[in-house]
């Protein structure tokens, strides 16, 4: 969940480093540390907190060295200090290391460590890799031992001891203009530049240094120098690097003039969306078409159950693209927990087809999930947006989402860009069984006008900022829907609590009265959303249950919809849509409903406390 930044080339490596980690902030932010070689040692500084704390004091040292690394830390293994921070350099000054991951047996190495007189700083199991690798770099090298530097061989020895996950970049205070970096678990990227060479945790880090990259795998060991790379395995065998070019550029992953990354991508939805479908509808217009599932049609027509696995934010488009799944193709789905899903035995029918979702293609539940279910002999899909993820190279086919870079760590259009590729997959699973052409084209001219119906949405800022303004002042508060709206409540209950940290749930609105309603008073308000349609009265009714405790409601509510007068409080309209638009269209008042309310708090809306983008460990 760290961010990881290194590089060895012609220029000052220190301004080049603190760059990337600005880019990587929204990764982990308890502290920051930089070391470069420099003066035949390693020259260190770290701060906890943001990167901007630690520039002060990388300015004092005046560093001229093009050799180094950089860290952003979100705290795992011991608190948040200046100790704790990465880079850690080991008790013999000779090895420096940063690392995302957890390695579990650091207490089994340590206390081998200490027998052998390595000290220790920290609380961290980093600096417990630190000291092993630097072990085994003072040590000969064995009859038999590869005939590569000592520098990699001590590397490889110490990890195959280490038991977890890790990404890690290795500095050698006697190999000037060398890095050495692994990844088990979590990842790792090599950016190939003119007479230079980077690895970082993101593309974002390395983006505008150069666009093209190599994805590391796990139990990879790559060496860098100024002027080439090599990658081999935890067993010496050489791996044939495969060079991919980055898509976008530096520009997508600025503010543009916006204040914050979620406010910019809250308005970038409609040409998300319009990214995610480009050239996925068949020439008849009346399904979706996919290029990377690796399935044939006939196999995918055998299936007879789906089942989703995926987290968060992720796992809340999954339940939406449940539903219209059934609806649409009357296949049974079931989504689950990925952090659940793989230490359960949970009896499986043989004819289920998996999918995961995840924005990032590196959480590391899903992965983990997603390995389960393929041990077991299953099929996974997966639907990620960024290209060389390791979710999206060991899947058996997936879709792309397309959107482009998301820096802001509470997801917005690629929350949307997944409950499109849900409706889609939804719509292509029901034409290939019972769905009609007419229903299908209908569904596709729907699915083509949610750019158009989220630019409507949009429009009512405004106005949702001055509802932000009202009711920020509550510490708790309740989202509740029904049918797809359910997740969108679920969705927006966690858009709040993740960056405003007022209180928020999501519940079914005919579950209120099952228990939740006890929490209802003025100090309680209530986002409703409400389409016209079969369970318009059922809404209502539960609205009017609300107002009967003095609860306050925000109804999200569609323009077809004549509430009663008086029942709502403030009403924020959006377009009456298709029900496989629906769910997209609902989600962007909730969206700048949160963002406003985390603003006006005056929250850092980007970079919300104890959060991080990507969850690479568990």
């Amino acid at each position: 969940m760290c961010g990881i930044v290194g590089y060895v080339g012609k220029n000052k490596a220190a301004p080049l480093i603190l760059e990337g980690l600005k880019r990587l902030e929204y990764r982990g932010y308890d502290s920051a540390g930089v070391a470069v070689w420099q003066d035949g040692g390693f020259t260190v500084a770290k701060k906890i907190g943001r990167v901007a704390n630690l520039e002060p004091e990388v300015a004092k040292l005046r560093l001229s060295s093009s050799y180094g690394m950089g860290h952003t830390r979100w705290a795992t293994h011991g608190g948040v200090t200046d100790a704790n921070a990465h880079p850690h350099v080991s008790s013999d000054g000779k090895i420096a290391l940063i690392h995302n991951g957890v390695i579990e047996n650091y207490a089994s190495i340590k206390k081998f460590l200490a027998a052998k007189g390595y000290t220790f700083k920290s609380e961290t199991d980093t600096e417990v890799l630190c000291n092993a690798i630097a072990y085994h770099y003072a040590k000969e090298p064995a009859p038999g031992d590869p005939t590569e530097s000592r520098f990699v061989t001590a590397v490889r020895k110490t990890l195959r001891h280490a038991e977890g996950t890790y990404g890690i970049v290795v500095m050698a205070v006697d190999a000037p203009g060398e890095l050495v970096t692994a990844r088990k678990g979590s990842p790792l990227i090599l950016g190939i530049g003119d007479g230079e060479s980077l690895v970082a945790s993101d593309v974002a880090a390395i983006v505008s240094r150069t666009q093209n990259v190599v994805y590391l795998k796990d139990g990879e060991v790559a060496h860098l120098t100024p002027k080439n790379f090599t990658i081999t395995t935890l067993a010496a065998a050489d791996v044939s690097p495969v060079i991919d070019k980055v898509t976008w550029s530096i520009s997508d992953a600025e503010l543009n003039g916006y204040a914050h990354f979620m406010e910019k991508e809250i308005f970038e939805q409609p040409q998300a969306l319009e990214n995610t479908m480009r050239g996925r509808f068949s020439e008849d217009g009346s399904t979706a078409q996919f290029g990377g599932l690796n399935i044939s049609a006939n196999e995918f027509r055998s299936y007879e159950r789906f089942q989703f696995l995926a987290c968060g934010t992720a796992l809340h488009a999954c339940m939406v693209t449940e539903h219209l799944i059934e609806r649409f193709a009357r296949v049974p789905v079931e989504c689950d927990y990925a952090s659940e899903f793989r230490y359960r035995n949970t009896p499986l029918d043989p004819n289920t087809l998996f999918f995961t979702m995840s924005q990032s293609g590196e959480t590391i539940d899903t992965l983990a999930a997603m390995r389960e279910a393929k041990r077991k002999g299953y099929k996974v899909l997966a639907v990620n947006n960024v290209v060389g993820s390791t979710i999206a190279r060991e899947a058996d086919g997936g879709i792309y989402q397309h959107v482009g870079p998301e820096v802001g760590v509470a997801s917005t259009k690629a929350f949307t860009s997944q409950l499109l590729i849900g409706a889609m997959l939804a719509l292509y699973i029901g034409r290939m069984r019972d769905l009609s052409f007419s229903d299908g084209t209908e569904i596709v001219q729907a699915l083509k006008g949610a750019p158009d119906l989220v630019r409507t949405a949009l429009k009512q800022a405004d106005h949702i900022r001055g509802i932000a303004r009202r009711y920020a002042h509550h510490r708790d508060m309740l989202f509740l829907g029904r049918m797809t709206l359910f997740p969108v409540a679920l969705e927006g209950a966690l858009k709040l609590k993740e960056i405003s940290y007022i209180h928020a749930e999501g519940y079914p609105a005919a579950e209120m009265k099952h228990g939740p309603i006890a929490l209802i008073s003025e100090h309680c308000p209530s986002v409703f959303f409400v389409s016209s349609g079969e369970m318009f009265n059922k809404v209502v009714s539960s609205m009017q249950e609300i107002k009967a405790r003095k609860g306050q409601i925000i109804a999200v509510c569609t323009d077809g919809c004549k509430l009663p007068e008086g029942l709502a409080d403030e009403v924020i309209p959006i377009p009456e849509c298709h029900e496989a638009v629906l769910p997209i269209v609902a989600t962007i008042p909730v969206q700048l409903l949160s963002y406003y309310i985390a603003v006006e708090l005056g929250r850092d809306v980007d970079k919300p406390r104890n959060l991080a983008k990507s969850v690479t460990v568990e």
